[in-house]
């Protein structure tokens, strides 16, 4: 990979090296070059809104944001996000890294597909989203110079058919846990690719529980002995 691309220095230390190769020998080259493009978006916010922030924990966030989704790591009924998050706790853990970098950098993946929340956190976890967010919303798209999105595009380069490309990628990373995307954004994908899929509904899921309220306060009462005044 080239040393800066658009400005941005790609980190190059021993772990930032292990962690390119690990996710190149894992992932597709669309999400290689996704998770890449993240880390690269996502850094350039970070200069556009002057923000502070540790590069190499941002690249981390980047480049592990979808490991969850691949073969290797799928296997769990969690949400993907999280799958990812502790795949990169895990070797920032094997790399002598604090406990509090681990865990921005876990709230940086588990977060990056609930909207509303990252702009309010530390600065790598806003940075993660962000870098999502343009390269598969487009969010800010305009935000970026014409000239910073060809040299992000042309060093690591989107598939023609990125778009649909990206959701297949989710959707086999998914399809085997429904139940794990409720209530985020991800059920949208199995409502396009699974016809038989049925979200869970939030008001049906309350109205229909195993509480039964009361003017005593919201529980049942099965003592016949106490009187109901």
């Amino acid at each position: 990979m080239a040393n800066a691309i658009a400005g941005i220095k790609i980190p190059d230390s021993k772990m930032a090296r292990e962690a390119t190769e690990l996710v190149r020998d894992t992932e597709s080259d669309l999400l290689f070059h996704h998770s890449t493009r993240v880390f690269l978006f996502g850094a350039l916010t970070g200069e556009r809104k002057k923000l502070k922030y540790d590069p190499e924990l941002l690249y981390i966030g980047g480049m592990f944001h979808d490991m969850g989704i691949t073969q290797k790591y799928r296997a769990s009924q969690n949400r993907f996000e999280v799958d990812s998050a502790n795949a990169a706790a895990d070797f920032l853990r094997q790399h002598g890294i604090s406990e509090q970098d681990v865990e921005i950098v876990w709230d940086a993946i588990s977060l990056h597909t609930t909207p509303g929340i990252p702009p309010f956190k530390k600065p790598v976890v806003q940075l993660v989203t962000a870098g999502v967010e343009m390269d598969v919303l487009g969010f800010a798209y305009d935000e970026f110079t014409e000239e910073q999105r060809q040299q992000v595009v042309s060093a690591h380069p989107r598939a023609l058919n990125f778009k649909e490309q990206i959701i297949d990628a989710f959707n086999e990373g998914m399809k085997h846990r429904p139940d794990s995307t409720f209530g985020t954004v991800n059920d949208d994908v199995l409502a396009l690719k699974d016809p038989k899929f049925r979200r869970l509904n939030f008001c049906s899921i309350i109205l229909g529980n195993a509480w039964v309220d009361d003017r005593h306060g919201g529980h049942t009462c099965n003592d016949p002995s106490h009187k109901h005044g």
